[in-house]
């Protein structure tokens, strides 16, 4: 029991690297360059897709309203999952993976249409 905590620690330490490097790629960094080289069409569009969100979360300025706010960051949230939904059935050949993309782009859709609905109600208020 008391060597759990060694090893835990241990795989901490040596994840760590990767960690910060994801949290770094994922604070609006480009994503192109790092480490998708040769992977092909489908993931740059992934990471392009993952790029624009950062993008325009960032240049989104707060509203001072914490639920409008909420959904004027979840829609560009959104439309990358919408985004990499397209790209996976432009690129992907997994028949079971291709209808989750269409699940997904159906829901995202739809989310985006109420959310953008709702903005225009809080708006109004």
């Amino acid at each position: 029991m008391t060597r759990f905590p060694l090893v835990a620690g241990a795989a901490l330490l040596l994840a760590a690297p990767a960690f910060a490097e994801s949290a770094m790629t994922m604070s609006g960094m480009d994503h192109s360059a790092h480490g998708h080289e040769g992977s092909g069409a489908a993931m740059q569009g992934y990471m392009d897709a993952m790029d624009d969100m950062m993008g325009a979360m960032a240049e989104m300025p707060s509203t001072g309203n914490a639920d409008a706010d909420f959904l004027v960051m979840m829609i560009p949230h959104h439309q990358s999952a919408l985004d990499m939904a397209k790209v996976e059935l432009a690129h992907g050949t997994d028949p079971e993976t291709r209808a989750l993309a269409e699940r997904i782009i159906a829901a995202q859709e739809q989310e985006i249409s109420e959310m953008t609905e709702m903005l225009a109600r809080l708006a109004a208020d």
